[in-house]
């Protein structure tokens, strides 16, 4: 069995997770239930599929997963980008957010390349 903690891969969407979670903290209130909570979710999810592919019997599996949470950052990064044009999130912080994200999204290709034996 795989330790999901030790897959660079989940360390860093489990610290941009935090980052999420504290950069949201400002949203409106209105926002509790819409993009606050859908945001904090996407980004969550990333860590959420890795540890669950991480536990699968096989690479194919696990594979699965990991273009799951592929998924899950492409909404993220959707999510992000509205929050910026909304002024919920200031350019600095958007740039951020959205360079670690991209970093983690070719991270993941590269996992599930190696998965698939590519």
């Amino acid at each position: 069995m795989r330790d999901f903690k030790k897959f660079e891969v989940w360390q860093l969407s489990h610290q941009l997770t935090l980052k999420i979670y504290n950069s949201t903290k400002s949203f409106p209130k209105e926002e509790i239930f819409g993009l606050t909570s859908q945001i904090r979710r996407s980004f969550a999810s990333i860590g959420y599929n890795i540890s669950e592919g991480s536990g699968r019997n096989s690479d194919k599996e696990f594979a699965h997963f990991i273009n799951i949470a592929l998924g899950s950052s492409n909404e993220a990064e959707n999510q992000l980008i509205l929050s910026k044009d909304l002024n919920y999130i200031n350019e600095i912080d958007y740039e951020n957010l959205s360079e670690e994200l991209i970093i983690l999204k070719k991270k993941l290709v590269t996992l599930w390349n190696k998965l698939n034996g590519k």
